[in-house]
């Protein structure tokens, strides 16, 4: 039997140009040996299984590579990369701190890198979990990290940055690695399917991707994993029964049981996870992350915050497309609600079953608000909006029998609203609108005549008297605006006039 090398291992980068996702990385590195600008103590910062101590590596070998390619990558043919390959070089030192994290161990380093190297340019020491190490030690070391030898390069490498002191944060040139997008991480893992000749879907490989949560190893281990548990033949289904992952379809299947308002298969639905062994607290995080990339495919400018693959993102295009977007918010306010209470809740079940008939309901709420709307809106739009007065035929009086009737157009009350008791009411028959005029400047010079020769009161006004206005003060412009205006509403509605 042949020994087992799992795939972390045996497929770890041994060039820049074979990093994952750090391209930020590896160019500023591959620029300060091509230069010739090396620091004397780099940080290396970030989650796991990102690269940082692959990345130490590959720099320590290619900075004492002695056939450099014009690449700038290490020629893997030289003594120097021979010996680091097969764990032999004598000028690379890697030590970790999480075990070597007293005083005693930094001043042992510190005896050791006043010696040059035998061979080559540079004296190497990788430095991982830094953070582990003591506050004695991190003190100890401060003085030879600033000033060190020519020969001498340090690389520390660490997951918890904040745990640095500061003192030695700035002696160093800190590189912060991201998060191996899920579709790097995804074609990687299509690379060695294909080496190792491991049938595959890819729609599996990518929830391996996404259940690493950007960490490539832990995605080699589920690979190797879900390898020797479908006898390597790595389907979509193989994928989410061995990770214990809920299928995206569970999550579609809700939302249209929602939208149908088809509450009693929303239930069954909840029930069958729950008996598949999926805790509660899972399907609802899920639930509301599916609502958010329901939202966000709303809008095609945000379509690339979709981290799935073209086959699911069609899904989430056909059921953003019928749902609404009052739907999706309400929803999600729902579950964020029911999310807050859920580990306090003693019934959680049935706090979970209550939220799903919420949001069965929901466009039940949205139709009956929108009936009410409609209803209310012809009366609303009828009180805010000024009516138009009516206009009725009348002959004149039977009196005179000799003149021949001449129809006039007389502008009736409107009914619709009382008016203002804070002006006084005036009466006028308006024949037509060059008499109306008429009548309107005789009786405003008739009360500006009033106020000049007042009246004298016999009761003393108080602060309840109601203020005396001109109601005619309008009528200035009366001969400009009846023309276009021959329906005179807004002046009986300001001014309180009767027609």
């Amino acid at each position: 039997m042949s020994h087992f090398i799992v795939s972390a291992r045996k497929y770890r980068p041994d060039t820049f140009a074979s990093v994952v996702g750090q391209n930020h990385i590896t160019a500023t590195l591959k620029n300060a040996i091509k230069t010739n600008h090396l620091a004397q103590a780099f940080l290396f910062c970030g989650p796991r299984g990102v690269g940082k101590t692959t990345n130490a590596r590959i720099l320590a070998k290619t900075i004492n590579c002695t056939q450099l390619l014009p690449e700038i990558e290490p020629c893997n043919q030289c003594s120097s990369c021979v010996s680091f390959n097969s764990g032999g070089s004598v000028n690379i030192f890697e030590l970790d701190a999480a075990s070597n994290n007293s005083v005693d161990d930094i001043r042992s380093l510190v005896e050791q890198v006043r010696y040059p190297p035998q061979a080559g340019k540079f004296k190497i020491y990788i430095i991982d979990e830094v953070h582990m190490l003591s506050n004695a030690a991190f003190n100890a070391f401060l003085k030879t990290l600033e000033e060190p030898p020519s020969y001498a390069i340090f690389i520390l490498a660490t997951t918890e940055r904040q745990k640095i002191l500061p003192t030695i944060l700035s002696r160093c040139q800190i590189f912060d690695f991201n998060r191996i997008k899920p579709e790097d991480s995804a074609k990687h893992l299509e690379y060695i399917c294909q080496q190792e000749h491991i049938d595959y879907e890819y729609d599996g490989l990518y929830v391996i991707a996404q259940k690493a949560d950007g960490a490539l190893r832990d995605a080699l281990s589920m690979l190797d994993q879900i390898g020797t548990f479908s006898g390597g033949n790595i389907s979509y289904q193989a994928v989410i029964d061995n990770l214990n992952v809920l299928d995206y379809t569970y999550y579609f299947r809700a939302t249209d049981y929602f939208l149908e308002q088809n509450i009693g298969e929303s239930l069954l639905l909840l029930d069958d996870i729950l008996m598949k062994g999926f805790d509660g607290s899972n399907f609802l995080l899920g639930l509301m992350s599916h609502f958010r990339n329901l939202l966000v495919s709303k809008e095609p400018k945000t379509l690339r915050l979709l981290e799935v693959t073209d086959k699911v993102k069609k899904q989430y295009l056909e059921q953003a497309n019928a749902a609404s977007t009052a739907f999706l918010i309400s929803g999600l306010s729902v579950l964020s609600a029911c999310e807050l209470q859920y580990k306090s809740s003693r019934n959680q079940r049935n706090h979970l079953e209550l939220a799903l008939l919420r949001l069965a309901n929901l466009n039940a709420v949205f139709r009956a608000k929108d009936d009410d709307r409609t209803e209310t809106e012809p009366t609303d739009k009828k009180k805010n909006e000024p009516q138009r007065p009516q206009l009725t035929q009348q002959t004149p009086s039977t009196a005179i029998e000799t003149q021949e009737p001449t129809p006039v157009w007389v502008a009736q009350k409107n009914t619709g609203s009382a008016p203002d008791s804070r002006y006084p009411a005036a009466s006028l028959k308006i024949t037509n609108l060059s008499d109306a005029a008429h009548q309107a400047k005789q009786k405003q010079t008739d009360w500006d005549k009033q106020q000049q020769n007042p009246v004298e009161q016999t009761t003393k006004p108080t602060d309840q008297t109601p203020k005396q206005t001109n109601p005619y003060t309008f009528l200035e412009h009366f001969e400009k605006l009846s023309i276009q205006n021959p329906y005179l509403t807004t002046f009986t509605t300001e001014f309180g006039l009767q027609f």
